[in-house]
């Protein structure tokens, strides 16, 4: 059984101390899942936080307590798709360069620089499939594409990582 289960429905009962371990669970993928779709550190943050505001206003909405990382994961990326609406209207760019200085490897930094040049709906196969474990029939459910897209959309978003890390 899913090791949220118990706790999607305690959390449904209103249950803060349950809400708190399911946002423990989730925080560091919901983080890596904002931070590589928007390249920002202070705006991943914003968002992580935005996602579990709505999260524990509608956890009682939650049909199915298996489901709850899927679930979260699309208010997720609901949020960050606003925060790239928002980027629009105020005319910026989306840049890697846009990093803070970390004291990861080089080789996370190359990971990171590769996943900046694959588009956005590439990228987001490639977070939900790699960081969050998602099969391809799952991703297509979330992203609303087609399985057998998903597929080939990965292999070939892998396929210019690899390049890229190559060059």
């Amino acid at each position: 059984m899913d090791m949220f289960y118990d706790l999607v429905l305690r959390a449904k009962q209103n249950d803060k101390e349950a809400f708190l371990r399911l946002y423990e669970g989730v925080y560091k993928e919901l983080y890596q899942l904002a931070y590589y779709t928007l390249r920002n550190t202070h705006d991943a943050e914003d968002v992580v936080s935005e996602t579990v505001i709505a999260a524990y206003e509608s956890i009682g909405k939650l049909k199915k307590p298996e489901s709850f990382k899927g679930w979260i994961c699309k208010i997720a990326i609901n949020k960050c798709n606003q925060k790239i609406r928002q980027y629009m209207k105020r005319e910026t760019t989306l840049s890697p360069d846009m990093e803070v200085k970390t004291t990861d490897s080089v080789l996370l930094s190359d990971i990171r620089s590769a996943l900046g040049e694959l588009d956005y709906e590439e990228r987001m196969i490639v977070i939900l499939h790699v960081l969050w474990g998602y099969k391809g029939e799952e991703i297509g459910k979330i992203l609303h594409i087609k399985h057998s897209t998903i597929r080939s959309k990965y292999r070939r978003s892998l396929e210019k990582m690899k390049v890229k890390l190559q060059t």
